[in-house]
């Protein structure tokens, strides 16, 4: 066991006016298995890559380990997949390898294959083993469920249950869950760890956040009651004190020391109410400043004029020679949520592009709606560039309503400035997210939606879905999502 202590971290990216971290400081010890968790573009990847002494910062950051980062780049993915494991680890010990590998379920005829055949899940896997060959290394994963089905989300997360010594990147409940005992939080002004799993850590935020939403409100009352009441005392003060140099109804003089007595009273009783007022706007001023926004999002779904939108019976879909999928049979009716689920290459993607219009080899029967209108939220980003105002109009999207749902998703004001092409994967997922829920459509269908995007904005989403019960099809393989989204699970 040993300590890695950050001290004082300030960062800010060059040129950039936000700093990032602004004397941040905490302890992780080597030992704890940490779940990171924080909204998109918070800095996740940018502390991992200050870790790694990628850049320059103020501040301290001391530890007695190495740090490895997970994914390696391959940069031959053409080699044998054993020829890559000794680019990136030449020292490894085979039966090492071989026990790991076992534990993630990969085959030893993996080895000998090249890497860039293996499945995406398999490549995870091949990876993490040889990760964990690396002995005195504090180790930082970044985000390894992306293009995970559920089976293989269930393997990781378990092996990953076995080990300790690591910071894990991950936005899924469940793999987060079952396999850390400590969440480290990026929040809106600070960094905080807490001891337990990710649902320990909202249990423990949601309560927080309530405290303190009970008590600011408290104090807003108090504040505008001590305010009314410094009025009147400061006007009283005022008229009695005019009242000197007069005279009484009766006609008697006024006694001029009793009645300054008196106005110096109320003005000190004045003061020391504008002096509690004070102290309570200082003390709400420190509350709320780490409360998630979390607003709700809406959509507005076309009706369709008949109830049955698509149906599938008995579709199977070829590339070649090659059937990526058999025999498959449901319908989409009106209001309903269908999730696919399946293992990686089972087709789950093909049948989407079918349903969306792509011209696609089939056998079997596949009927949609005349007129139909979708919108569909692809897995792939990469082509996203440009500014949100050009990307709005090239799509036909009102700009007023597309910024609003970005800005309800934790986007700044400084974000809209910038090239879509510079934000972070979980911001340009929320761009696809954001048009689709612009677009005046029938039926939505959302293939791996959530890669990237945090939980926060997660469960924003579920809720959505949950409240205006738009009919949509969807691959996702979160199985907290699916299990409170899923009005149907189609199993290919």
């Amino acid at each position: 066991m040993s300590l890695i202590n950050v001290t004082n971290l300030t960062f800010a990216y060059e040129g950039s006016f936000d700093n990032i971290f602004e004397n941040v400081s905490f302890q992780i010890d080597t030992d704890w298995k940490l779940g990171f968790t924080g909204r998109n573009g918070r800095g996740k990847t940018t502390f991992l890559n200050l870790l790694l002494g990628k850049y320059e910062y103020s501040g301290t950051i001391s530890a007695h380990v190495q740090f490895e980062y997970f994914p390696f780049p391959v940069a031959n993915k053409e080699n044998n997949t054993l020829d890559v494991i000794s680019d990136i680890h030449p020292d490894y010990v085979h039966w090492e390898l071989m026990r790991e590998l076992s534990l993630l379920k990969v085959s030893e005829d993996a080895l000998y294959r090249p890497f860039d055949t293996l499945s995406n899940g398999e490549q995870t896997k091949v990876l993490l083993a040889t990760l964990f060959l690396k002995e005195n290394s504090f180790l930082l994963i970044d985000e390894p469920t992306n293009h995970l089905d559920m089976h293989a989300r269930k393997l990781v997360s378990d092996y990953l249950k076995m080990k300790s010594g690591f910071i894990l990147v991950s936005h899924d409940r469940s793999f987060l869950d079952n396999c850390v005992d400590h969440i480290l939080s990026i929040n809106k002004t600070n960094i905080e760890i807490q001891r337990g799993n990710f649902s320990d850590w909202w249990e423990n935020k949601q309560r927080q956040d309530n405290l303190e939403l009970a008590e600011n409100d408290k104090l807003r009352k108090d504040i505008k009651r001590l305010s009314d009441a410094s009025k009147r005392t400061s006007n009283w003060s005022h008229e009695v004190e005019k009242t000197k140099n007069g005279t009484l109804n009766s006609g008697s003089k006024v006694d001029k020391g009793y009645v300054g007595h008196k106005a110096a009273k109320m003005m000190k009783r004045s003061k020391s109410i504008e002096q509690r007022q004070h102290s309570a706007a200082e003390e709400k001023s420190k509350l709320l400043k780490n409360i998630e926004n979390q607003e709700s999002l809406k959509i507005s779904q076309l009706a369709y004029h008949k109830n049955q939108l698509a149906e599938l019976d008995h579709v199977s879909i070829y590339y070649g020679e090659k059937k990526v999928c058999s025999d498959v049979s449901f319908s989409i009716q009106q209001g309903e949520r269908i999730a696919l689920s399946g293992k990686n290459g089972s087709g789950k993607s093909s049948i989407i592009k079918l349903i969306c219009g792509e011209e696609l080899e089939y056998t079997g029967t596949f009927r949609k709606g005349s007129q139909l209108k979708i919108s569909y939220v692809s897995q792939d980003t990469s082509h996203l560039k440009g500014n949100l105002t050009d990307f709005a109009r090239a799509n036909g999207i009102d700009e007023s309503l597309f910024k609003a749902i970005l800005r309800k998703l934790d986007f700044s004001r400084v974000q809209f400035e910038k090239d879509i092409s510079a934000y972070s994967g979980g911001q340009k997922k929320k761009v696809l997210i954001a048009k689709s829920l612009c677009e005046k459509v029938h039926l939505h269908i959302w293939d791996e939606p959530l890669n990237f995007i945090d939980v926060i904005s997660r469960m924003q989403i579920e809720e959505l879905l949950l409240e205006h019960a738009p009919t949509i099809v969807f691959v996702e393989h979160d199985s907290e999502f699916c299990k409170n989204i899923a009005t149907k699970v189609i199993e290919l």
